[in-house]
């Protein structure tokens, strides 16, 4: 389990300090620790399709940013991913939970906990599971992603991986 401390250093070091999100059980710990860092911003949004817009403004002010998303709401940003944020080369960083990882949840997470992955592959997000040893491996990865073809990229969360 990465400490939640340790999430949010490595995204500051990778200098990601803008966010905006809905909350999400599994990112408990970490919205928690979030506001002890004064050098990060959470803007916390009523629906995931607002925090994109939100994370694309600060990102088109020259801030480099996320969204902190459960998978459920993957299915309210297709249509603003598609045609704004992929279209117009707008590179935020999708960290969405997992919600119904092997089918462990509750009822309604397990179709999308199924099928999240290749939603992402139909719409060419490319992304990365975190597991306990490859925070800063993937964050590189995403960031050299995002940086040269100026799109988002996902980063998924499966319960238990901060804490």
């Amino acid at each position: 389990m990465i400490p939640a401390k340790t999430f949010w250093s490595e995204l500051k070091r990778r200098d990601f300090r803008f966010f905006s999100g809905v909350p999400c059980s599994i990112l408990t710990e970490a919205l928690e620790a979030l506001p002890a860092d004064p050098e990060l911003t959470y803007v916390p949004a009523v629906r995931e399709d607002v925090a994109l817009g939100v994370a694309s403004g600060a990102t088109l002010a020259g801030r480099r940013s996320a969204i902190l998303i459960q998978n459920s709401g993957l299915g309210h940003i297709v249509n603003p991913l598609t045609s704004y944020s992929l279209m117009y080369e707008v590179p935020i960083l999708l960290i969405i939970t997992w919600r119904g990882f092997q089918g462990k949840d509750a009822p309604e997470h397990l179709l999308m906990g199924d099928r999240m992955t290749g939603f992402l592959d139909l719409m060419g997000v490319p992304y990365a599971v975190l597991d306990d040893g490859n925070l800063a491996s993937v964050l590189d990865r995403a960031v050299a992603a995002m940086d040269s073809s100026q799109k988002p990229f996902a980063l998924l969360v499966k319960k238990g991986s901060i804490g």
